[in-house]
């Protein structure tokens, strides 16, 4: 090693390790400044996606109206009892349909076979959002209509139709329901059912989907 003269050489080992522990410290505080750029860069994008996207947010609708449980949106979970009055799924269904369906209910229960509400009444506001993510889903809002139909045609939204699950008591209901004037009103949605008959009359053919009729 050079050595200047006059200078200890332990002074030079010193001050070279100091240099060294500085510019190590210094390239640490450099790299946690990027990390956290980063990392708040990230949270940004997320927030953006998840409040300006109504697909990726899941509660805006075309008129910017934020639905929510108000609105009979199912909390999480899907599965509502037909007694359960305390939200407007249920509680804003047409009063002969409600009890159809909780008189199916308690009978189908004596079979082991639970029959939960999946979906009720709508708001005209969810009812246009469902079909706004359907449209982005399958591509026009000609194939989306076969699976959501608008506001002004939903039953859904004037509280005339139900959605049923699990997929074991829409079977029990499509077997059952006539005597409860309950019949499955699409073919491609085996959950969807109206108070359609008279308690013991025959169902019609279901429709082919939304859009037939």
């Amino acid at each position: 090693m050079y050595e200047k003269p006059g200078v200890p050489p332990t002074f030079i080992h010193r001050r070279s390790a100091d240099g060294r522990g500085r510019w190590t410290r210094r390239l640490l505080v450099a790299v946690m400044a990027i990390a956290v750029a980063a990392g708040l860069c990230s949270a940004a994008f997320a927030l953006s996606a998840r409040w300006t996207d109504p697909v990726a947010s899941g509660w805006w609708g075309t008129t910017g109206h934020t639905v929510g449980v108000g609105d009979g949106v199912v909390p999480d979970g899907g599965r509502l009892s037909p007694r359960d009055t305390g939200l407007p799924a249920i509680a804003n269904l047409d009063p002969k349909l409600l009890r159809a369906v909780r008189k199916a209910a308690d009978d189908a229960s004596r079979d082991g076979i639970g029959i939960y509400l999946t979906s009720g009444w709508r708001s005209k506001a969810y009812q246009q959002r469902l079909l706004d993510e359907a449209i982005v889903k399958y591509g026009s809002e000609r194939e989306a209509r076969r699976y959501v139909d608008t506001p002004e045609r939903s039953h859904h939204v004037t509280g005339q139709a139900v959605d049923i699950g699990p997929t074991d008591a829409d079977d029990w209901l499509a077997r059952h329901g006539t005597a409860y004037g309950l019949c499955q009103t699409y073919a491609n949605e085996m959950w969807h059912f109206e108070l359609t008959i008279t308690p013991g009359g025959t169902c019609p053919t279901p429709l082919t989907d939304a859009t037939d009729g």
